[in-house]
């Protein structure tokens, strides 16, 4: 086991990672161990990553037209007026600007699904605010992380529906037979334990007075120092008439590329964004979304990496081999396999299909029933995915958090989200394995 491919990378990864490498050249240059280590060659590996890197061409689009959404919706004047009213409304009161935060962050899932496009839109102008209230941004990332994955592990809206969705169609394509409904309640319980994490954070680990290391870019250069805003009228109404356009144009066609699309025409057609502007919104979309977007493209290249090595599936023999037919220990076995996974590949929703067809057997001999079966499945795609460098779940937070270069990803975005939602995750998840 020593000698796995998947193992040995996720581990040089996250150690590269922890020495504050960049995430793009640590997710190259763990999959270039996963290469070698599996007997390829360097070349070999470097054109099976880039094969792959196709695999998430749709969804690095998607964040880039996001982006660029976001960026005429923050030119129409809302976001000014949100941001407004919470400077004056929340002025002295950390925990309930936190959990706010929280809460708009579950929004962008289901109701308005920008998913991380909103987080460099919104949270930059607050800096100042977090700034004078001491409020530790660690305590921000972890609401922000947690809104970005709560929702889809447990409401079938949105995102949510998608990744339920797959955990239905994987099961039933290995011969175990689940409603989408019983999905939904499988995934409760994990859920519960996102909630716990979120509370763990807020109120014990990040409550006390917390300023980040001086530097990076001032206040005055971002502007944030003062927030003019404009008068409610046409422009204001015809944002919130895309918004709601994007959403159902998403939700209908189940495409975030044709939902951004939907949104970003109207914003033209009703003159909300001038045209001569364009050039000028595009630039600053892929500014804001750009790296994220290659970093999902990358992390696509070292899924397949991962995949063509063989060692997953040897991962998990190995593991389940030793472990005999105890739920409770089969349980935190597959759980560790489905963290190493997802902690490589960076995605919960590029992971389901690859545990599925190893987890469905397995639970099934064990003699556990398809809602223990589900919620094993979701859990270990969800593991991970809070932690991984690689994740947008932790790339969006740090882009906000990191708007005056005094946010480092790993050490103030990956390790507590890490913490805080994989343990009790991890928890909740044997839990639910052995009640259902």
């Amino acid at each position: 086991m020593l000698t796995n491919a998947v193992l040995v990378s996720v581990i040089v990864m996250v150690i590269v990672s922890l020495l504050r490498v960049n995430v793009l050249f640590a997710i190259i240059l763990a999959s270039l161990t996963a290469g070698l280590v599996s007997g390829m060659d360097l070349v070999e590996t470097v054109d099976l990553m880039v094969s792959g890197m196709g695999g998430q061409a749709n969804t690095a689009l998607s964040y880039i037209l996001l982006g660029i959404f976001a960026v005429m919706i923050g030119l129409s004047g809302i976001t000014t007026t949100l941001v407004n009213k919470m400077l004056t409304v929340f002025k002295g009161k950390r925990t309930a600007l936190v959990l706010t935060i929280a809460g708009i962050s579950c929004l962008s899932q289901n109701i308005i699904p920008v998913h991380i496009a909103f987080i460099p839109i919104l949270i930059p102008p607050l800096l100042t605010l977090f700034n004078q209230l001491k409020l530790d941004r660690r305590a921000v990332a972890a609401a922000l992380t947690f809104g970005l994955k709560a929702p889809y592990m447990t409401i079938p809206v949105g995102y949510g529906l998608i990744f339920q969705r797959i955990i239905r169609d994987e099961m039933v394509v290995n011969n175990m037979p689940i409603s989408l409904n019983e999905v939904t309640m499988a995934m409760l319980i994990p859920g519960a334990g996102m909630v716990v994490g979120l509370l763990i954070a807020v109120f014990i680990t990040y409550r006390k007075d917390h300023l980040p290391e001086k530097g990076g870019v001032s206040e005055v250069d971002l502007g944030m120092t003062q927030i003019q805003g404009e008068k409610w009228g046409f422009h204001q109404w015809m944002t919130i008439l895309a918004i709601v356009i994007a959403l159902f144009t998403q939700i209908i066609t189940e495409s975030l590329i044709l939902g951004a699309m939907a949104g970003i025409t109207i914003l033209f057609i009703t003159g909300v964004v001038k045209m001569d502007q364009n050039d000028h919104i595009v630039q600053k979309g892929i500014n804001m979304m750009g790296m994220i977007a290659f970093v999902m493209l990358v992390a696509s290249g070292y899924a397949t990496v991962l995949q063509e090595t063989g060692d997953i599936k040897h991962l998990v023999e190995q593991t389940t081999s030793m472990i005999g037919t105890s739920p409770i220990i089969i349980a935190t076995t597959l759980l560790l396999v489905g963290l190493f996974i997802t902690m490589g590949i960076g995605t919960s929703f590029g992971t389901i299909p690859i545990i599925a067809t190893l987890y469905v057997p397995i639970c099934a001999a064990a003699g556990l029933s398809p809602l223990a079966t589900a919620a094993l499945i979701g859990t270990a795609g969800a593991l991970g995915d809070a932690g991984s460098p690689a994740s947008d779940s932790t790339l969006g937070p740090t882009a906000g958090l990191n708007a005056d270069g005094r946010h480092d990803h790993i050490l103030d975005t990956c390790v507590p989200t890490f913490l805080h939602y994989n343990i009790p995750l991890f928890i909740f998840g044997i839990l639910a394995a052995l009640i259902l």
